[in-house]
Parts: structure tokens; sequence; C-alpha cells
């Protein structure tokens, strides 16, 4: 049986979750660069590398690429960690800055994740 083409576009009940991904994951992009540019940055600003991997996934959230996805719902527990770990550790804006990272790592993950299993749903009813 020949593999199904990939589809471009998501369905109607599948749009929440890409806009939802798109619009937290460059929501945490935007912060992971002004938190450590201008708002309280450690050091000279390098900690602000941290937003790199992230640049990528609006593309392929675009797309519709599931691996972009798929990757992504890996990645972002990397930033939910440092947020955990510097919302501990840190005190003043840095610590409010640490849990906004970690509540937009969560939406994140539950966007990507809702997503996928979305997908894979209507994959298995084609």
């Amino acid at each position: 049986m020949p593999a199904p083409l990939e589809r471009t576009e998501p369905r109607p009940n599948e749009r929440l979750s890409r806009n939802l991904a798109v619009a937290s994951t460059l929501a945490l992009i935007l912060l992971c660069l002004a938190w450590e540019l201008w708002l309280a940055p450690t050091g000279r600003g390098t900690l602000a590398l941290k937003a790199l991997p992230l640049l990528a996934a609006p593309f392929g959230l675009l797309r519709y690429r599931m691996y972009t996805y798929r990757w992504l719902a890996l990645v972002i527990w990397l930033y939910a960690l440092e947020g955990l770990v510097r919302a501990t550790s840190e005190g003043g804006l840095g610590q409010v800055l640490a849990g906004l990272e970690v509540v937009l790592s969560l939406v994140v993950f539950t966007a990507c994740t809702a997503h996928i299993r979305q997908r894979l749903a209507a994959a298995k009813a084609a």
C-alpha cells in the first residue's frame, strides 16, 4: 500500500493547535532575546544564543511539517528546565521572566502534542 501524500494545510480542528504552537514559539523566542539582551541580561548577553535552536521551528510549524512538531515537543523541555532552575535561583525580574519561560514552554509542548495526536488520529481514520 503506498504511503499517503503529506498534507500541506491543517484541517479546521488542527488550526488551533498549530496557531497556538506558532504563537507561543515566537513569544518564547522574543522572551529569550529580550530577557538576555535588555530586560535582565546575565553577563554580556551571550545567553541570548539559547534562542537560536527555536528560530527554525516557526518555519516548519507554518509549513505543517510533522517532524518539526515532534522535535520541538522534545527540545522544549530544555527551555522548561532552564526556566525552572533560574526561577528557583534568581530573584526579581529574572525570576518572573523564568516563570514566564516555563509557562510558554508548557504551552508549546501542549500545543505540539495536541497537534501530533490530531494528525495521527486523522491519518488513522483515513
